[in-house]
């Protein structure tokens, strides 16, 4: 059985061993375990403060267990409001003409221009399955089950949510833009860049070009990776997509990966989340084959997981599976949402209901 829940000081080993698997790119799963041992420390603070007086900025750090093996098999994170203290650095795409009547001349040129936010909007991340944990549903979990935490506290989260996608990087750590555009001001490689912006993002400010860069100057081939996704990171770009994120227009400064956004309550794992009384544990009507899954969290100290349910105006029937992994009882309450787009379901009703 899979769970989604908060990291715990003791999940780091684990943890660390999964950034050791993880290719180039992942900034925010560097192996390091003393960073990762702080991010673990801090996400563990945010939770205390979640349901008293959540803080901006706070950074939720979870992982999915297998709790059949006792093992940490994937991580995802939420940070409540990036910029503040460390500001969000992203290239914003523009477009200005560009024109000669003498000439006849007309043209759409295209710019990087440096955006820096200091008040800035959620933001999810630091996503990482274990390739051989990958099974049916396994990434929706660990990806969307995140949007059951949003949905439970809406004032804890932005109205805004982004996610900022890996960009075109090569086996090697290589980024053909990194190495026309970055490697110029920072004389760094990307690898090291990367680690320093997890650790400290002033030398971004003491280093970064404020004038645009014009897209034209740049070689076809660093033009034709920006706003690209890198291959392992398509399925993620194409789940969110299905959720309702899009285009911001912006991208990673680093390696000009795409930046998606979407208004926290258009989500729609967010959007047709419904709680419910737990009815009755057992198996739900029709069994399990043929039966959509749900991903469904405890409301009180978060915990997910995934699996059919039966909803009727009772409340929910769920299996003892489910019950184990989420550690509740009849009459506890759990919030819950369609695993994936159910054909059925109308905009704005209940799916499954």
């Amino acid at each position: 059985m899979l769970v989604l829940r908060p990291a715990r000081e003791d999940d780091l080993p684990g943890v660390l061993a999964l950034s050791r698997l993880a290719k180039q790119g992942l900034t925010t799963l560097p192996s390091d375990e003393r960073i990762l041992g702080r991010r673990i420390r801090n996400s563990i603070e945010s939770f205390k403060r979640l349901e008293p007086e959540p803080v901006a900025g706070d950074e939720y750090f979870l992982v999915l267990e297998d709790s059949e093996l006792g093992e940490v098999v994937g991580t995802s994170a939420i940070v409540s409001k990036v910029g503040g203290f460390q500001p969000f650095y992203s290239y914003r795409i523009e477009t200005s003409i560009h024109e000669s009547e003498s000439l006849g001349v007309h043209n759409e040129v295209q710019a990087l221009h440096l955006f820096t936010d200091h008040d800035g909007p959620t933001e999810i991340g630091t996503l990482f399955l274990r390739p051989d944990a990958r099974q049916a549903g396994a990434g929706r979990l660990l990806s969307l089950g995140r949007f059951l935490l949003i949905a439970e506290h809406p004032e804890a989260f932005d109205e805004r949510i982004i996610a900022e996608m890996r960009g075109v990087i090569d086996d090697q750590g290589h980024s053909v833009f990194w190495e026309a555009v970055g490697r110029h001001f920072f004389d760094i490689d990307l690898a090291t860049a990367d680690h320093m912006s997890v650790e400290d993002k002033r030398f971004i400010a003491d280093l970064m070009p404020t004038h645009p860069i014009y897209l034209p100057i740049l070689a076809k081939e660093v033009r034709a990776v920006i706003g690209k996704v890198h291959p392992l990171t398509e399925p993620a770009l194409h789940m969110l997509e299905s959720e309702g994120f899009h285009d911001a227009g912006q991208v990673d400064i680093f390696e000009a990966g795409p930046v998606i956004e979407c208004a926290r309550d258009e989500i729609r794992s967010v959007r047709e989340s419904r709680v419910a009384r737990v009815a009755s544990i057992g198996q739900p009507r029709g069994g399990n084959r043929d039966q959509p899954e749900y991903m469904l969290a405890r409301r009180r100290g978060f915990r997910a997981t995934k699996g059919p349910i039966s909803v009727s105006d009772e409340g929910v029937m769920i299996a003892p599976e489910l019950a184990r992994a989420l550690e509740i009882e009849v009459g506890d309450e759990v919030r819950y949402s369609p695993l994936r787009v159910l054909p059925e379901a109308k905009p704005g009703e209940a799916a499954g209901s």
